[in-house]
């Protein structure tokens, strides 16, 4: 089996990792092609306008009238109004494609990882929601969208010059495609590498800032403001590097696109003064001059639009790698098309699993194997590090295992749905949330249909059932961000019977007493003793405190598991 990790290497590339984002952006795309459609008409309107205003004016010098002010207002009149319209609807179908893509991103990561965020950075995870998805507003914006007016524009100017020289024509597209497609294409490969660095510097100021705000009160109380600061302006000097390096190419591609127009321009008047064969007169002579003008200006951004490429690619690689995209053999966890009938029981195997969290990193587990039968009370003791979240992370498909396989009733989980991996296994970690809302809808994300009847039950199997009672708002008592509205074992109790309700007969804990104080953490281990019903407990721990009553308990070391006799 190949390795369904959190963090890869990025194996897929750049437009591998575009084209998927395109694919969710796939039923926005008759909007986003009528936006292409509008700013076509709105770049004619202005090519025409611009070659009319030349006209204009060179006639005007000699006694001519050539164009009309009517007809320039009337052009002129279009372009703003197309122009208007393109930016309101495109811009709008493209905002509406990114808060798609915001949702995608969110939904795969909850579909893919279920309660296995816990194994993520989130401060990470805001970044790629945030600053990745934004990256990506340019891919249509900067490069679609001027791509096709090139597309447009060069052979409006060839043709337009080719009546009087197909020379000259010629040499100008050869300079407009130099400005639009070649130097482009050049500073987006040079601006691949420091694209990405500049995003993973992002992530890593947005981490540091995160953990900051989240631990004022321990950065105070041991005086260690001025070290993190430092910290932090570490971090944002690397940003400010990467910046550097992408604006220094972004301005040196936009001189090579400027350098191609003046000399685009340079070679029409020359080849209108000097050039024999060439019989022009003077107001058509500048009314093309102003058509070449207009239409190098139309591409100007391209250039800017290709160093800022390669951080798109690196977005769009970081975005479907969180997504659970990043597994290029297609033999991904959640990939579709298994038809495994569902587990008839709940025991659980582990046979010869081998697995590490990344590529080329340390082997966390080594062909470990056991048993837990349906309905047990186990105990996974272990050192930090040991491997213990990592059998967690695997038994909640967060990630597959490098060899082996794990079985649910005699399954494997890697080909089960989804939805039957959420049904029959919950997950509570020392760091399960609370949100800011009230006691009901805390316990409702575990399971939206739950009547009053079932909160009640699972708020006393929790043994907090009593405290909840006797708030003057019972249910519906606001617990404030992260619960703070409650002491931390009451808390601890909450996100406890929210789990419980989710009526999955297999129950993973990873250390969720840890913060509490040892007669808090004692009275809550006691509270699991007495789940009721048939479930199967998983209790994952560093060690026994004496109050638990497990019917097994494997200590994992060295990437194996052994059996602790009790």
């Amino acid at each position: 089996m190949s390795m369904n990790r959190i963090e890869t290497d990025h194996p897929l590339t750049d437009r591998q990792a575009i084209g998927r984002i395109l694919l969710v952006w796939r039923k926005r795309a008759p909007a986003l092609m009528f936006g292409v459609l509008l700013a076509v008409v709105a770049l004619l309107c202005g090519l025409a306008l611009m070659r009319g205003a030349g006209l204009r004016l060179a006639g005007a010098t000699v006694g001519l009238v050539v164009a009309g002010s009517s007809v320039l207002g009337v052009l002129g009149g279009l372009r703003v109004f197309f122009r208007y319209a393109e930016r309101l609807f495109a811009h709008g179908a493209m905002f509406r494609a990114l808060a798609d893509l915001r949702v995608w991103f969110f939904r795969r990561l909850a579909k893919g990882s279920a309660a296995g965020l816990g194994f993520r950075r989130s401060g990470e995870l805001l970044s790629r929601l945030v600053s990745d998805v934004e990256a990506l507003d340019g891919l249509y914006l900067r490069v679609l969208l001027p791509v096709v007016s090139a597309c447009i524009v060069l052979p409006v100017l060839f043709f337009a010059l080719a009546k009087y020289s197909v020379l000259v024509a010629g040499g100008v597209a050869v300079l407009f495609v130099f400005a639009a497609f070649i130097f482009p294409a050049m500073a987006m490969k040079i601006s691949q590498r420091d694209g990405g660095e500049q995003l993973r510097a992002l992530a890593a100021l947005r981490v540091a800032v995160l953990d900051m705000t989240s631990g004022i009160r321990e950065i105070r109380a041991f005086g260690a403001g001025h070290r993190v600061v430092e910290d932090i302006r570490t971090v944002d000097d690397q940003l400010l590097m990467a910046q550097s390096r992408l604006m220094r190419r972004s301005v040196i591609a936009g001189a090579l696109s400027q350098l191609c127009g003046c000399l685009a321009v340079l070679l029409l008047l020359c080849a209108v003064v000097w050039g024999r064969s060439i019989h022009m007169s003077p107001v058509v002579a500048v009314g093309l001059v102003f058509l070449v003008i207009a239409g190098f200006e139309s591409i100007s951004g391209l250039t800017r639009a290709g160093v800022l490429a390669g951080t798109m690619g690196a977005a769009a690689r970081r975005i479907t790698a969180s997504a659970g995209h990043d597994d290029p053999t297609g033999s991904m966890a959640n990939a579709v098309g298994y038809e495994s009938a569902p587990p008839q029981g709940f025991d659980v195997c582990f046979e010869d699993v081998g697995f590490r969290w990344t590529r080329n990193g340390p082997v966390v587990l080594k062909g470990i194997s056991f048993e837990i039968p349906a309905g047990a009370h186990v105990v996974l003791l272990g050192e930090s590090g040991a491997g213990k979240s990592s059998c967690a992370g695997l038994l909640l498909r967060v990630a597959s295992p490098e060899s082996g396989r794990i079985l649910l009733g005699g399954v494997d989980i890697s080909s089960l749905p989804e939805t039957i991996v959420r049904q029959k296994i919950a997950w509570l970690s020392q760091a399960t949330h609370l949100f800011d809302d009230t006691i009901r809808a805390n316990l409702l994300l575990g399971r939206p249909d739950a009547d009053e009847a079932a909160l009640w039950k699972a708020l006393d199997d929790a043994a907090v059932g009593d405290v909840v009672r006797e708030l003057p708002e019972g249910l519906d008592t606001w617990l404030g961000e992260g619960g703070v509205r409650v002491s931390g074992g009451q808390g601890r109790r909450i996100a406890l019977a929210r789990t419980l309700l989710s009526e999955a007969p297999v129950l993973i804990l990873d250390e969720p007493a840890t913060g509490l104080d040892s007669e808090t953490e004692q009275d809550f281990l006691r509270t699991l003793n007495n789940i009721s019903g048939k479930r199967t407990v998983i209790l994952i721990a560093h060690r026994l405190t004496g109050v638990e009553t497990p019917d097994y308990v494997w200590r994992i070391s060295n990437g194996q598991a052994e059996s602790v006799s009790q």
